[in-house]
């Protein structure tokens, strides 16, 4: 859950909007962490979950049987293709390497132009500060250019995250946001 009690509040919030906009969550299918807390917070708030979880994860039990949807895949590789299909909206919460890589994965897809979805970075307690000190330090040293930083909406509020998002996409929230 991470080292400040803010972080499960903030994964709290983000289901609880989505359930309450009545969308749908998509996401890595598991029951742990703040990505289980924001399933259990969309399905009580009447959103719809579902998840896409690789079979080696499943056979460990971290899949959460309660999902709307449990999509049970053979590789990373294919949930994360699934997850970038699907998905309508990309929203990246505090977490560790496994967010990393997906955050990066669909920030360099969309700057080669295989989706064109916003990506949100919820900043809770300055949690992605120095990733975007280090974006911005890359910029600086011209390895990105101004629209490539455009990409990525960042901020700390995820109920200001989540509309900006929305708006971003050009839709309503019902549709399928991808928590990564």
């Amino acid at each position: 859950m991470g080292a400040h009690p803010m972080y499960e509040q903030m994964a709290q919030t983000v289901g609880q909007w989505i359930g309450e906009h009545h969308g749908q969550l998509l996401y890595g299918g598991g029951q742990n962490g703040l990505m289980g807390v924001v399933a259990d917070a969309t399905a009580k708030a009447g959103g719809r979950v579902v998840g896409i979880i690789p079979i080696a994860l499943q056979e460990r039990e971290w899949a959460r049987k309660t999902c709307d949807e449990l999509h049970v895949v053979d590789t990373m590789h294919e949930r994360k293709r699934m997850m970038a299909e699907k998905a309508d909206v990309f929203l990246a919460l505090p977490g560790g390497i496994g967010t990393f890589e997906e955050f990066f994965e669909v920030w360099a897809w969309r700057q080669l132009g295989y989706h064109d979805k916003p990506i949100g970075l919820l900043n809770t307690q300055g949690y992605y500060d120095g990733l975007l000190a280090f974006a911005k330090h890359a910029h600086q040293q011209q390895f990105m250019v101004d629209w490539q930083m455009e990409l990525i909406i960042a901020n700390d509020n995820p109920i200001e995250l989540l509309k900006e998002l929305v708006q971003a996409a050009g839709f309503n929230p019902t549709s399928q946001l991808s928590a990564l």
